[in-house]
């Protein structure tokens, strides 16, 4: 599995706007400058995120985005979901139907069980322990 630019990115802009909930909408521009990414992409970026139970938009001169919930809210898990589509490491791994024709169903547990763990991992971490900086009391065993 590998989390792509965009799933980097959106987890950046929700990370962003985690550290600035308390200054009001945050716009673009400021978030491009502070993550050294293209406004142009994050507007593609932000259009994923913009979801009434993740982002609220705020127009006008004043405007931007902030985020609908509080940072303990949003896990890792949901962001990358949202950015990436599903984090299965083979394809048609969440689909039962699907994986009946999967070419050596005795690897099937492998794939399943990276799927759980991984989940597992990053639904148990939220914008606000990263924001914590909590990162090291994360229990990486199986």
């Amino acid at each position: 599995m590998k989390i792509s630019t965009r799933g980097r990115y959106a987890l950046c802009v929700m990370l962003d706007l985690a550290e600035h909930v308390n200054d009001g909408p945050v716009a673009l521009k400021d978030i491009s400058d502070r993550q050294g990414i293209s406004k142009k992409y994050l507007e593609q970026i932000v259009s994923l995120l913009n979801r009434p139970n993740m982002l609220k938009t705020v127009r006008g001169a004043r405007g931007g985005y902030t985020l609908a919930r509080t940072p303990s809210k949003y896990t890792v898990a949901e962001i990358l979901e949202i950015a990436e589509g599903s984090l299965a490491p083979v394809p048609n791994l969440e689909d039962p139907a699907e994986l009946a024709a999967y070419a050596d169903a005795r690897l099937l547990p492998v794939w399943q069980g990276l799927y759980d763990v991984v989940n597992r991992y990053l639904e148990g971490i939220t914008l606000q322990d990263i924001l914590d900086s909590r990162m090291d009391s994360f229990d990486y065993s199986i």
